[in-house]
């Protein structure tokens, strides 16, 4: 594979600095707890969580905080009866459970794009699901609208272009790295864009509130069952949404949990072609990139799942492989291609993941930004890893 054919020339926008943020204090919020009341208790809390607030900042430069927090993911954009100068007061709170991240948000009414244009220099093809508490959203994938609010879930997966608008809200957003799914692939991409709606929704939002309640104790050993069982639930939901909303999506849900198989258990070979993959599932080269369109074709998905896999193995303390080696292995003859087409993806560069390790082993390395203030994009990158 070429990875001159692989490198984009857009840049991130620049982080804008945050103020750590004034939470209001309301029980679904759960605030920090004392470390001096975690010291020498075995078996302690688990989690760490991450913020982002505007309430530091002047009412004029809110929004465009929000707008590069927001940058990696998605556009957004202010209604049309509002200006940068009104204000954009947004609190997130973010758990990273590993294959889970959770995150807390009350934001003001805004529209939000993810293009496809922003989908091809994207490292990001996570699943969301969206459980409204306050306020509604509208979001739009290939001319077809889905509604959501209080007690009607929005599941959507972020490796295809979507846009939309919401009210003033306050929701929970759950976000799972692809590979949490990858065995029910076709169901998850066939319910793309679908509302979790009636009992089986009821019970996810129920326990995933049960869970949210309780972010600040969990355990490390608690966090896998927990994942596990959410998994489970949306997985649920998603079989029932394809059922009744999307039947026509059905034929092709067997040949994409192949490909994403088949891509997936190959990743690190140098014999992952696309006439390999084609024979291997039996199709042509033009179903194959039909399969893969809105993900920016096969060879971008390829190299973003290579360039995600690169940064598992240099935030990894354990693994002394030369960065030569993990740039081979993701695809690059050239380190300075891969140090190039890394930096683009995730913002950093590979021997500062590489050194935020080595520095701190015991945690997953968040990429500049720290722990206010890191944008989407950090938060995402780090999810599984």
């Amino acid at each position: 594979m070429s990875d001159h054919s692989m490198e984009s020339e857009a840049d991130e926008p620049p982080q804008v600095p945050i103020d750590e943020p004034t939470l209001l204090e309301r029980r679904r919020w759960p605030r920090d707890s004392d470390p001096s009341e975690k010291a020498g208790v075995p078996n302690g809390p688990a989690l760490e969580p991450l913020y982002f607030s505007t309430h530091g900042l002047a009412p004029s430069q809110q929004f465009s905080a929000w707008r590069a927090h927001m940058a990696p993911l998605i556009e957004v954009g202010l209604p049309d009866d509002k200006s940068q100068e009104d204000g954009f007061s947004v609190d997130q709170i973010a758990w990273n459970m590993g294959n889970l991240l959770i995150v807390q948000q009350r934001a003001p009414a805004h529209s939000y794009t993810r293009s496809l244009s922003m989908l091809r220099r994207s490292p990001f093809d996570h699943w969301c699901v969206e459980l409204p508490r306050a306020g509604r959203s509208w979001t739009e994938v290939d001319r077809r609208v889905a509604e959501s609010g209080p007690d009607l879930l929005a599941f959507r997966s972020l490796g295809y272009p979507y846009r939309g608008r919401t009210t003033n809200s306050d929701s929970i957003l759950l976000f799972m790295p692809y590979e949490q799914l990858a065995g029910h692939a076709g169901l998850m991409e066939a319910a793309n864009n679908s509302i979790f709606s009636g009992n089986l929704a009821k019970l996810l939002l129920h326990y995933v509130t049960g869970v949210e309640s309780n972010l600040n104790t969990l355990t490390a050993e608690e966090l896998p069952r927990l994942v596990h069982t959410i998994s489970d639930l949306i997985v649920a939901c998603a079989s029932l949404s394809v059922a009744t909303v999307a039947p026509s999506k059905l034929p092709n849900m067997g040949m994409m949990e192949r490909a994403h198989r088949y891509i997936h258990g190959n990743l690190r070979s140098d014999e992952l072609t696309l006439e390999k993959i084609c024979r291997s599932l039996g199709i042509s080269r033009t179903r194959l990139y039909q399969l893969f369109s809105a993900s920016g074709g096969v060879l971008n998905y390829i190299r973003k799942q290579r360039l995600l896999a690169a940064y598992a193995d240099l935030s990894d303390a354990t693994n002394t492989r030369p960065i030569s080696e993990i740039a081979e292995a993701a695809g690059f003859d050239l380190a300075a291609n891969f140090s190039r087409a890394f930096s683009h993806e995730f913002g950093v560069n590979p021997r500062d993941i590489r050194k935020a390790a080595t520095l701190q082993p015991s945690r997953s390395p968040i990429p500049p930004g720290g722990r206010y203030g890191g944008s989407f994009g950090d938060w995402l990158s780090v999810l599984g890893k």
